[in-house]
C-alpha cells in the first residue's frame, strides 16, 4: 500500500487553515487541522502558515510530507503560483505563494482557486468518484464552478474557467458578481438574502408579514439561513423565495448541461441544506430548459463531502500536483 502525507493550506478573507491528510490507496484521513484569522499582509500570512505547518508536523511526529496544496479565492495564476488581487484579500497583488513553501519544504506545491479545489476533492473522494465529466458548483457565499472534463481539471486559458456566477439569468434580479440578475445574484447566500429582502418589503406592504421578518426595521437582518429555516418550517414567503432560487438554479444548470454535457453536477453548501425544497423545482426547470438527450445522462446531486468539502479541498490540490 502506498501512503502519501499531504499538507493543505486554505487562504481566505477572514481565516486561514492548515490541514494534514494521509492517503493510503484511494482513502484519505485528515490527521489534523488548525486555523487562525487571516493576517493583514501576505508576508505575515505566509509566515504563520509555515509556523502552523511546522507545529502540526512536530505534534504528529512527522519528519516530511509528499506535497503541499494551496486553495485560495481567485483570480490567480496557478501555473506561476501567483495570487492576483482577490476581492476578499486586500494587499495580495501578484503574490508568489508557491516559492516560499517549495524552497522551505522541498516538495511539489500546487495552487488552485477554491471552486477548482472543491471539484478535485469531490472527484477524488466525494460524489464525483468515477466520473469523467463533472461540474462542482459552490453555491455558498458566491456561485462558482470547478470543471472536470474528459478526466482532467479544466481551468481555461488564464484560470478563469468556471466563473458561472457572472452569467445573466434575468434582466432584473439581485446583484451578484457585479451584475444584476446574475446566476450568483440568485444562487448565493447574499443573493438569496437580497431577493428575500425585496420580496419581504412587498409582502409587508400588502399586510402579509413573514415569520422571518416581523417588521421592515428587521429587513437588514434577513439571511439565506434565516429564510431557509423559515421555509423548512412552512413559511409561505420563505418557500416562495426558495422556489424562485430553484427556478433560476435549474435554468443555470440547463445552460451547463447543454454546453458541457456532464454526467454529474455536484452542488455544495446551500443546495444540500435545502435539498428537499430546491430539488423538485430544479429538476422541473432543468427538464424543461435542457436538451433531453443531454439531460438523460446527467445526475444533479448534493456534495458527497457535505459541509466538510472545504477540509479536503486543499489536500486534493496537493494530490493533483503529485499526479500531474
Amino acid at each position: 500500500m502506498q501512503r502519501n502525507l499531504l499538507a493543505g493550506l486554505d487562504i481566505g478573507g477572514t481565516k486561514c487553515a492548515v490541514t494534514i491528510g494521509s492517503i493510503i490507496d484511494s482513502r484519505i484521513e485528515i490527521l489534523e487541522k488548525k486555523q487562525f484569522p487571516t493576517p493583514p499582509s501576505p508576508e505575515q500570512a505566509i509566515k504563520q502558515l509555515e509556523d502552523m505547518l511546522d507545529h502540526i508536523l512536530q505534534a504528529l511526529n512527522l519528519s516530511s510530507i509528499n506535497a503541499i496544496g494551496i486553495s485560495c479565492g481567485g483570480p490567480l495564476n496557478s501555473k506561476r503560483g501567483l495570487i492576483l488581487s482577490p476581492p476578499n484579500l486586500s494587499n495580495w497583488d501578484k503574490v508568489d505563494i508557491i516559492t516560499p513553501f517549495h524552497e522551505k519544504y522541498g516538495v511539489p506545491v500546487g495552487l488552485q482557486n477554491d471552486a477548482n479545489a472543491c471539484a478535485l476533492a469531490e472527484w477524488k473522494w466525494g460524489a464525483g468518484q468515477g466520473a469523467s465529466n463533472m461540474i462542482f458548483l459552490t453555491f455558498g457565499t458566491g456561485m462558482g464552478a470547478g470543471l472536470i472534463l474528459n478526466g482532467n481539471l479544466y481551468t481555461g486559458t488564464n484560470d478563469m474557467a468556471g466563473e458561472v456566477g457572472h452569467i445573466r439569468l434575468a434582466e432584473e434580479g439581485p446583484l451578484g458578481y457585479g451584475k444584476f440578475g446574475s446566476f450568483e445574484g440568485f444562487c448565493s447566500g447574499g443573493g438569496i438574502a437580497n431577493l428575500a429582502k425585496k420580496m419581504t418589503e412587498a409582502a409587508i406592504h400588502k399586510g402579509k408579514t413573514p415569520s422571518f421578518c416581523p417588521s421592515l426595521e428587521d429587513k437588514e437582518k434577513i439571511t439565506a439561513k434565516s429564510v431557509g429555516i423559515a421555509a423548512q418550517n412552512g413559511d409561505p414567503l420563505a418557500i416562495e423565495v426558495y422556489h424562485e432560487v430553484g427556478r433560476k438554479l435549474g435554468r443555470g444548470l440547463a445552460i451547463l448541461v447543454d454546453l458541457l454535457n456532464p454526467e454529474r453536477i455536484i452542488i455544495g453548501s446551500i443546495y444540500g441544506r435545502q435539498q428537499n425544497i430546491l430539488e423538485p423545482i430544479v429538476k422541473e426547470e432543468l427538464q424543461k430548459e435542457s436538451l433531453s438527450i443531454s439531460h438523460s445522462v446527467c445526475k444533479v446531486i448534493p456534495s458527497g463531502l457535505g459541509e466538510h468539502v472545504g477540509d479536503f479541498a486543499s489536500l486534493s490540490v496537493a494530490l493533483h500536483t503529485i499526479e500531474k
